[in-house]
């Protein structure tokens, strides 16, 4: 059923390509390459909610709801095709208002292994593509942080087709407030502002694609199967 909605066609620009065989490599490493150590604790920070909508597309996509589709994929992913191997909490499960510090409590509370923050992207202009940003530090987990955000930014624009805008460094709350205590990036998956791309989050195997890539390249990182 997963593979037949991946392989299902959408927008030429960005087809899923390679997605199925990402899928096929994953459970060949789950049946061959078994990885015994303590479970990994993975925080999927979903941006905004609530009264926050976030930016605003302009087919009317909002970035609240295209962060939740896709943290909510991670996490039935993770469930049907790696069995639970990881565990990932979502820092809200529904359109509620969480406030940055509660958000950055939680993990820490948790324990996280790895600190991933969703968001969309919004411009006057007709930018495309998806971006990184860490913070910048002289801590191990910025260096930690470049290297997991350079994967995703790699397998999003090999599988998936999308721009690759960089990694970059910010001062955002909830990097600055995290990177001390594990790797933490915060993504900016596409320009709701763009047609194309706002058009492209309306598809729901978009979502799963999206998913999938942000999944493996987190499994690949913590070296887990």
């Amino acid at each position: 059923m997963l593979k037949r909605r991946l392989i299902m066609k959408i927008d030429s620009k960005m087809n899923l390509k390679n997605v199925v065989f990402l899928l096929a490599m994953l459970k060949m490493r789950l049946l061959f390459g078994q990885n015994l150590d303590a479970q990994k604790r993975i925080i999927i920070d979903v941006g905004h909610g609530g009264k926050d909508s976030g930016a605003i597309g302009v087919n009317g996509i909002q970035e609240k709801d295209v962060v939740l589709n896709i943290a909510k994929e991670i996490i039935w992913l993770n469930k049907s095709i790696l069995d639970d191997r990881m565990d990932i909490y979502l820092t809200r499960y529904c359109d509620t208002f969480i406030s940055l510090a509660d958000r950055s409590m939680l993990a820490k509370v948790l324990k996280a292994n790895v600190f991933v923050s969703l968001h969309c992207n919004a411009s006057p202009t007709s930018s495309k593509g998806i971006e990184v940003y860490v913070h910048n530090s002289e801590k191990l987990n910025t260096k930690e942080s470049i290297a997991l955000g350079l994967s995703i930014l790699t397998e999003s624009y090999s599988k998936l087709g999308f721009e690759k805008r960089g990694v970059k460094f910010a001062d955002f709350q909830i990097l600055r407030e995290m990177t001390n205590f594990c790797p933490t990036i915060l993504v900016e998956l596409g320009f709701v502002t763009n047609k194309d791309e706002a058009n492209y989050f309306l598809k729901p195997q978009n979502m799963h694609a999206v998913a999938l890539v942000i999944l493996l390249e987190i499994c690949n990182y913590l070296g887990v199967f």
